[in-house]
C-alpha cells in the first residue's frame, strides 16, 4: 500500500514541476510566448497522478485480500477471473502473481477518475464508506466533494479530447491560470492522500 501513495506522491511532484517550470518561462518572456499549454499538461497529468493511484492502491488492496491480510468485501467476491487464469491459479497455490494479472488485465481497460468510478474500485478491497468519510475529511458535503472532482475530470477531459477548444469561439482557447492548474493538484493531492488515510 505505501508504494502507491509513494508513486503518487512522486507524480503529483513532477506536477507541481511543470507549474515552476511555466512561472520560469513567464518571467523570462513577452506575453507574446503562450506558454498555457504548460497549465493545460498540468491538468492532465494531475488526473494522470489520481487514475494511477486508484489503480495501484485497488490492485494492491485485492491481493491484501486475496492473500488473507485484510476481509473479503462483497465487490471482491463479485470480482470475476476467466478460466484461464482460475485454472492458473489452482495449479499454484500460494502464489497471487496469476490473480494480480488478472486484475491488471481486468482493470486495463478503465479510468479511475470520476467518484462513482472510485468507489467502485475502493469497494473490491474496503468496506469504507468512501465519499462521506473523504467529504469530512475536507470539512465540505458530499456532493462539493465530488463536484469539484468532476469539474477538474470535464476540464483535462477537454483539453484531452477537445484541444481545449471552446466550441462558441472557433480557434480559441478556454482560459486557463496558473492558480487553475494548482487548485487542481492541491484538491486531488489532498483527496489521494485522503483516500490513502481511510484505506490503509
Amino acid at each position: 500500500m505505501h508504494k502507491a501513495i509513494q508513486q503518487f506522491r512522486s507524480n503529483i511532484e513532477r506536477v507541481r514541476s511543470l507549474g515552476g517550470l511555466y512561472i520560469s518561462l513567464a518571467r523570462l518572456t513577452t506575453p507574446v510566448v503562450d506558454a498555457t499549454d504548460i497549465l493545460r499538461s498540468q491538468i492532465v497529468l494531475t488526473v494522470s497522478a489520481l487514475d494511477h493511484y486508484v489503480h495501484e492502491i485497488t490492485r494492491l488492496g485485492m491481493i491484501e485480500v486475496f492473500d488473507g491480510l485484510r476481509p473479503p468485501t462483497n465487490a471482491f467476491r463479485r470480482f470475476q477471473v476467466t478460466i484461464d487464469a482460475a485454472m492458473l491459479g489452482l495449479g499454484t497455490t500460494g502464489d497471487s502473481s496469476w490473480f494480480e494479472q488478472e486484475i491488471r488485465e481486468k482493470h486495463s481497460f478503465l479510468a479511475f477518475q470520476y467518484p462513482d468510478r472510485i468507489a467502485d474500485a475502493i469497494r473490491l478491497f474496503s468496506p469504507c464508506e468512501l465519499w462521506p468519510s473523504v467529504a469530512s475529511k475536507f470539512a465540505l458535503s458530499v456532493q462539493d466533494v465530488k463536484i469539484r472532482l468532476k469539474l477538474i475530470v470535464e476540464r483535462r477531459n477537454k483539453i484531452a479530447h477537445e484541444a481545449d477548444l471552446d466550441p462558441s469561439y472557433p480557434g480559441t482557447y478556454w482560459p486557463i491560470s496558473h492558480s487553475d492548474a494548482e487548485k487542481a493538484a492541491k484538491f486531488i493531492e489532498k483527496l489521494c492522500e485522503h483516500i490513502h488515510s481511510l484505506v490503509i
